[in-house]
């Protein structure tokens, strides 16, 4: 199989994630002649649509979404061209005949990006391979959710593994195409001043927080049966956390990166009944504007919940003893995805007698909404103290933003879409990542379900139940706000 596939087909084509994500991120692909010019990109979903419909979709969908200074008529109309769409009920195996006709020589090898109702994904796996349409030309790339437990999960990968080999199963995880996360492994591995100190004998504790200030966002049915641990926890915070705490790989080679994602994975030691924590909103304020209950919005009672806080350690000799503190949840003050590491104090304040005083260093690895990387670090007040010392804390801050600011900041797609089409795998998520992730969440549902733990209600509006700033403060340790 060629490296670079001649052909993309995106399952969904009409949906959301299509138009906010998919085809913007393939239009700036295009106009920064990233993707060859043979390139074809194939449209399909239930909607009856011919080739002109769906440009006119995807045209609309670019106005709406592409930041002005990214819209150019020329390079526009150059990309619709490369847009074809079929019609297909992927429940009906009859029709993916029709779907390879259109599609027809793939040869110079073909990439699939399945975005449907996991569902669909068995029947769409089975008619894609009665109509050819998985050889050793053909890979195929998998929005999540992947299963809701390790059985479910199991049963999609099993479904997908006997058509697609391993080697060409590209399981997406949108935060692995983020730059900062990208940058951790830089940040760790190409720098001499971290790595020797990225472990348990000066670190203390180490916060990842992914907050949200939306609530349900049409996602009603589906987040009411899935909540934020599996939402958000199972895979985003869980990948975040097997970056942070992995071991430096022997390349940058994918085999070698997950190889030491999924042993972080595999440390996680099982979580205690009181190292968790869950929350459910009622109402309050965000931004200062009043929104209702979860429970408003979802229309019943419900015992979902949509914040989670939990105490995990990884056991291994790198990071024993070390918590890590993650939380996660929907109407939050603010939208956050961050990374905190917290080392330990100096062993000695030699300033303590001249009235210094010292606070623990702290690296803040922020991933969204802006991106920046700040070191705390204690330094000198200026001026003239008599037999004294005034020191204060002062960042240290490098704005990804402004340090590449001659660099568009990208989607996440764009990185995952074209790693999909050019075959590397570095940034997609390996089955036995998976399947690590899904027995430790599961090992967390059903200490829930044998202690029958119900979520704690917190205002909208603000950090979560009370219960997660105890889960900390136990540990002489507050959240990072």
């Amino acid at each position: 199989m060629s490296d670079h596939s001649s052909n993309l087909l995106l399952f969904g084509a009409t949906g959301d994630l299509s138009r906010r994500m998919l085809l913007p991120s393939l239009y700036a692909l295009h106009a920064d002649g990233l993707i060859n010019p043979d390139l074809r990109i194939f449209g399909t979903a239930r909607s009856a649509l011919t080739d002109e419909a769906f440009r006119d979709m995807a045209r609309s969908a670019l106005c709406e979404f592409l930041p002005d200074d990214r819209k150019a008529e020329g390079l526009i109309d150059a990309f619709l061209q490369r847009l074809h769409y079929v019609a297909l009920d992927a429940s009906n195996p009859d029709g993916f005949a029709s779907l390879a006709a259109t599609i027809g020589d793939v040869s110079g090898g073909l990439s699939i990006f399945l975005s449907t109702a996991p569902s669909l994904f068995e029947p769409t796996i089975k008619g894609l391979h009665h109509a050819g349409l998985s050889g050793e030309n053909v890979r195929i790339g998998l929005e999540k959710p992947l299963g809701n437990d390790l059985a479910s999960s199991r049963q999609i990968n099993d479904a997908v593994n006997a058509v697609f080999p391993e080697k060409r199963t590209f399981r997406i995880d949108h935060y692995l195409g983020k730059e900062t996360v990208q940058n951790l492994m830089a940040l760790r591995f190409a720098n001499m001043l971290f790595e020797p100190l990225w472990n348990a004998n000066a670190i203390e504790h180490v916060q990842i927080t992914v907050s949200e200030i939306v609530g349900l966002e049409g996602r009603a049915g589906f987040y009411d049966e899935t909540g934020a641990l599996r939402d958000m926890v199972q895979n985003h915070m869980l990948q975040l956390l097997a970056l942070t705490a992995m071991e430096p790989p022997a390349s940058l080679d994918a085999t070698a990166i997950r190889d030491e994602k999924v042993k972080v994975l595999r440390a996680l030691r099982p979580v205690a009944e009181g190292d968790v924590v869950t929350g459910k909103y009622t109402d309050g304020a965000v931004k200062g504007d009043a929104v209702k209950s979860y429970e408003n919005d979802l229309g019943k009672p419900s015992d979902t919940e949509t914040f989670v806080a939990i105490k995990a350690y990884v056991d291994n000799w790198r990071w024993q003893g070390v918590p890590f503190f993650l939380r996660t949840g929907k109407r939050l003050p603010e939208r956050r995805s961050e990374i905190v590491i917290q080392f330990k104090p100096v062993p000695h304040n030699v300033f303590k007698q001249r009235g210094g005083k010292l606070e623990a260093n702290t690296l803040v690895i922020r991933l969204q909404p802006e991106e920046y990387v700040r070191l705390l670090v204690m330094a000198k007040e200026p001026g003239l103290d008599r037999g004294g010392v005034t020191l204060r804390e002062v960042p240290l801050d490098l704005s990804l933003t402004a340090a590449f600011a001659g660099s568009r900041r990208r989607i996440a797609y764009e990185r995952l879409l074209l790693d999909l089409i050019e075959g590397d795998q570095t940034l997609f998520v390996r089955r036995d990542e998976v399947e690590a992730q899904w027995s430790w969440i599961d090992a967390i549902r059903a200490l829930w379900s044998a202690t029958d733990l119900k979520p704690k209600t917190y205002g909208a509006g603000s950090w979560g139940p009370n219960a997660a700033i105890a889960l900390t403060e136990r540990d002489g340790v507050s959240w990072h706000e």
